[in-house]
This record gives structure tokens, C-alpha cells and sequence, in this order.
């Protein structure tokens, strides 16, 4: 027992190594840029300015989403989907795997599920014993359940999900931008530096590697980024780029793909104006997700009558979960 959380107390602390290699990294980065090019380096006045003015306007963009991603604890489904006390001894005194399954399938009827396990059933986590919503999958790493869980990034140290994707999406354009900025205007340094037109120092140090980690960063982003565009398009986790949800009617890719505009919205909200600033503004609690094919909806009886599903123990219960399923709202 000590002794398994001895790795578990070494893994936590392991588990930051990436985000310390990335830390330093930025930190090195903001110090060549800014004293060993700019102060050091650079001669004329206003070139200096305009380049600390945008330079540290990146930095700040790219260290707040990157915080964002770090620290925003990933979403976990809420207590309606968790089995009652009664629904779980039920459950576990149950030996017959048909008669468990039958019993999720009855309290499922409560809840907004319309996926499947690949074998069809209800999906059930027996280690966080809840009913997962759609798009909800456990991650071993954090030993949780993650509602649209995207997948396990070591570089944040976190799950990327419905909670935090905004963030790093936006971690992922301003890493890039940050990058783009300070090849472009390190390069004519770097290529006097490079043939002798300026004097051996520690600058030149400095200004060359900052170009050449620049260019490395911005390559293996561009595609990284290219990758999440183009799932944000079609409404897809990379877990469901991988293996398609499975519904009622068998599995389907584009289950949850409701048009361009409106994947956009799900995930960076309806206001414009924030889409571009790490506050969360995504559609909807992350329980719930407006379906391509809406007859699946009709499956269940709540949301078919287009009525409120909501968790409302004591009227006063933070984070209580309200659902209007209609065309005329569009979803969440």
C-alpha cells in the first residue's frame, strides 16, 4: 500500500517535467529576445520599441492560455449521472451480466445518453461507478471520468475536454503566433550574425538558437494545430477521430457534426469578440450535445418532448444542469 503511493506520489511529480521543459524554454526565450536582441543587439530606438511592444504582447497571450490549459481542472460528469444507492446495490448484487445491463438501460431512460458501447450497452464506468454522458471517457492518467474528453496532453499535464479545449486551441494558435513573431524578427539578425556582420558574443548564441527553436516549435505546432482545426469542423475529438461514437443505430463519425458555424459555437461560444481571449465561453455543461441525426432524440422521452432535463436537489445546487432541447434554441 505504502508502496503504491510511493509511484503515485513519483508519478505526480514526473508528470511536470513537460511543462517545466516547456516553462524554461519560454523563460530562455523571453530572455534572448528581450535583453540579448533588443537591448543588447538592436540600435535603432523605435525598432526596439515596436518589437518589445508586440513581442511582449505575444508572450502574455501565449503564458495565459498556457496557464489556462495548465490549471483549468477537467469537467467530470455531475451526480445525476452517479448510480443512487439503492440503483447501486441493485447493481452490484446483480450476478447475471444481461440483468446489469437491463438496469442501466432503465436508468439511462432518465438521463440525455444516446451513445453506446461498441457491444451496444449502456456505457458504465465501473472505477468512477457513473452512467458516462456522451462524448465522456475515463482517463487512467487522471483516474477520472472527463466529460468531451479530447485526450491526455503531457505537455499541459491535464486532459484536454470540454472544460479547457478552448484554451488549447487558443495555447496552440498563440504558441504559433509567438513563434512566427520572433523568427521574422530575429532573421535578418540571425543571417548577419551568421556571416560575420556583427561581433561574436553572447548574443549571437542566443539569436541563433532562438531562430532555429522557433522554426522546430513552429513546424510540429503547425501540424498539431492544422490537426484540431479540422476536428473543430467536423465536431470530433481526436478519441472519436479514432474510433466513431457508436449510437443506437450503429456508429457514426459525423454524429455530432450540426454544421461548421455551429461546431465553432460549441466550443468558442456565440459572442465573437471573446473567441480570441481564454475565457470560457463554450456552449452548453458538457452532459449534452445537439445530435447531426435528430430522431436519435426521440429515443428518449424527455428530451423528444422537448422538456427540461435538469439536477435540482435543493434549487440552489451550484452547477445545476439545465437542457432545452429545441429547434428554435438549437441545442444547448
Amino acid at each position: 500500500m505504502a508502496l503504491s503511493r510511493g509511484l503515485r506520489c513519483c508519478q505526480r511529480v514526473f508528470s511536470w517535467i513537460p511543462v517545466l521543459i516547456i516553462t524554461s524554454v519560454a523563460l530562455w526565450s523571453y530572455y534572448a529576445y528581450v535583453f540579448e536582441l533588443c537591448l543588447f543587439t538592436l540600435t535603432n530606438t523605435f525598432e526596439k520599441v515596436a518589437y518589445l511592444l508586440v513581442f511582449h504582447v505575444c508572450f502574455v497571450m501565449f503564458s495565459w492560455t498556457y496557464w489556462r490549459s495548465i490549471f483549468t481542472p477537467a469537467a467530470s460528469p455531475c451526480k445525476k449521472f452517479q448510480l443512487s444507492y439503492s440503483d447501486k446495490q441493485r447493481y452490484e448484487m446483480e450476478e447475471r451480466p444481461d440483468a446489469q445491463k437491463q438496469i442501466l438501460v432503465e436508468i439511462a431512460k432518465k438521463l440525455p445518453i444516446f451513445t453506446r458501447a461498441q457491444s451496444g450497452a449502456i456505457r458504465f464506468c465501473d472505477r468512477c461507478q457513473v452512467l458516462k454522458p456522451d462524448r465522456c471517457h475515463h482517463c487512467s492518467v487522471c483516474e477520472t471520468c472527463v466529460l468531451k474528453m479530447d485526450h491526455h496532453c503531457p505537455w499541459v499535464n491535464n486532459c484536454v475536454g470540454f472544460s479547457n479545449y478552448k484554451f488549447f486551441l487558443l495555447f496552440l494558435s498563440y504558441s504559433m503566433l509567438y513563434c512566427v513573431f520572433i523568427a521574422a524578427t530575429v532573421f535578418q539578425y540571425f543571417l548577419k550574425f551568421w556571416v560575420g556582420d556583427l561581433p561574436n558574443g553572447p548574443a549571437k548564441f542566443h539569436v541563433l538558437f532562438l531562430m532555429f527553436v522557433a522554426l522546430m516549435f513552429f513546424v510540429s505546432l503547425m501540424f498539431l494545430f492544422g490537426y484540431h482545426c479540422w476536428l473543430v469542423a467536423k465536431n470530433r475529438s481526436t478519441l472519436e477521430a479514432f474510433s466513431a461514437p457508436v449510437f443506437v443505430s450503429g456508429p457514426d463519425r459525423n454524429g455530432f457534426n450540426v454544421g461548421i458555424r455551429r461546431n465553432l459555437q460549441q466550443v468558442f461560444g456565440e459572442n465573437r469578440r471573446l473567441w480570441f481571449i481564454p475565457v470560457f465561453t463554450s456552449q452548453g455543461n458538457g452532459h449534452y450535445f445537439p445530435l447531426k441525426n435528430r430522431s436519435s432524440e426521440s429515443h428518449n422521452p424527455l428530451l423528444a418532448n422537448e422538456d427540461m432535463w435538469e439536477e435540482s436537489d435543493d434549487g440552489s445546487e451550484e452547477g445545476s444542469l439545465v437542457f432545452a432541447v429545441s429547434t428554435r434554441t438549437g441545442g444547448t
